[in-house]
């Protein structure tokens, strides 16, 4: 077992999460549904380096937040899902979202959906949790679609975006 700093929670959540690149990957499988190593890896704005994810989803699993299954499409390809602990990170997302939209200098096209999340408060981020175990754990599909609306306002403000260049 490694050895911690603290039993302080925040300090644990550091250990865990607070690295450069975690919260990114775990952001990448949440709001783009993006499951293969491959687009993890060249639909990501930050540019991650293939080391840095394949460490990075290897501490991830380690941590018990995602999980990595064969894909039946091709023998050499996983697919990652998230964990239940993972998906209960929504709430944290939104509310740093909704931090870096008030404090830092964000763009529209990807700050919109930490917008949506904020205005939607504890109702839309219990709904999108729902619709997150669907996705990744096989739960029941919920009757409210969340990410089709986060992703839709997403596409929706790269193509104003794209129009205005």
């Amino acid at each position: 077992m490694l050895a911690h700093r603290s039993g302080c929670p925040i300090n644990l959540t550091l250990e865990t999460l607070g690295d450069r690149w975690s919260l990114i990957v775990i952001r990448d499988l949440m709001f783009g549904n993006r499951r293969h190593f491959r687009e993890l890896l060249t639909q990501s704005e930050e540019g991650i380096a293939s080391n840095v994810l394949a460490d990075r989803l290897r501490r991830l699993e380690n941590a018990r937040l995602i999980s990595r299954r064969d894909d039946p499409t091709h023998k050499q390809k996983a697919i990652y899902s998230l964990t239940e602990p993972a998906i209960q990170l929504v709430p944290l997302l939104a509310q740093m979202g909704a931090w870096g939209r008030r404090h830092t200098p964000v763009s529209k096209e990807l700050s919109v959906r930490a917008q949506i999340l904020e205005e939607g408060g504890p109702k839309l981020w219990s709904k999108f949790m729902e619709e997150l175990r669907h996705l990744h754990l096989s739960a029941p599909r919920p009757k409210v679609p969340v990410f089709a609306q986060l992703q839709s306002a997403y596409e929706a403000a790269m193509a104003e975006a794209r129009s205005h260049r």
